[in-house]
């Protein structure tokens, strides 16, 4: 029903995507729908938070390899044209509807955070980064690492249209680097 709604999207748009055309995609009756996700906005978060859930912090030795290979997994999800619709979709939508907003940040943003969480530890368990200052400074570092990743990243996909190339990788990780390992 996931990969249907998010067909649906990418080619309908928001607009016109309605739960009757999910459900005829998905080979399900509306009532089955309506049941799990009680209106569009549910169903078009829930559908795009399951796609960010297949990106995985690895533990490659270095800090560096592991944002390199981050990166590298978010614009390939972001480079499928289904992501790409799903998300301009609820960008846009999440502009004129603060729940919508919130319920993104709950459902996507947040627990995509984890993978900053996760590389960050292993970072400073193998001595790259220095310990946390606290548990208020370390949230705000995850908040600003995820919100500059993400948003470097989603920008030069999503509203560029440019490539992420293994070189641009290399020269966005070496000026991310730099202030994180300055301490």
């Amino acid at each position: 029903m996931l990969d249907a709604t998010r067909e649906a999207l990418a080619e309908l748009g928001w607009g016109g995507l309605t739960m009757g055309h999910v459900a005829t995609r998905a080979g399900v009756a509306k009532t089955t729908l309506y049941r799990r996700w009680p209106s569009k906005n549910e169903l078009v978060v829930d559908a795009v938070a399951s796609l960010f859930d297949e990106l995985v912090m690895p533990d490659l030795g270095s800090l560096r390899a592991d944002i390199e290979d981050v990166v590298a997994q978010f614009a390939d999800l972001l480079a499928r044209p289904e992501t790409q619709a799903a998300l301009l979709a609820l960008f846009a939508e999440g502009t004129r509807d603060p729940q919508l907003r919130r319920r993104i940040r709950e459902s996507i943003v947040d627990p995509q955070k984890r993978l900053v969480r996760q590389g960050r530890a292993a970072a400073q368990a193998r001595g790259e980064l220095a310990a946390d200052d606290g548990p208020a400074a370390a949230h705000e570092e995850v908040d600003i690492i995820f919100d500059t990743i993400a948003g470097t990243v989603e920008h030069r996909v999503l509203v560029s249209g440019e490539p992420i190339t293994p070189a641009w990788t290399r020269r966005f990780t070496d000026l991310l680097l730099g202030p994180l390992t300055a301490c």
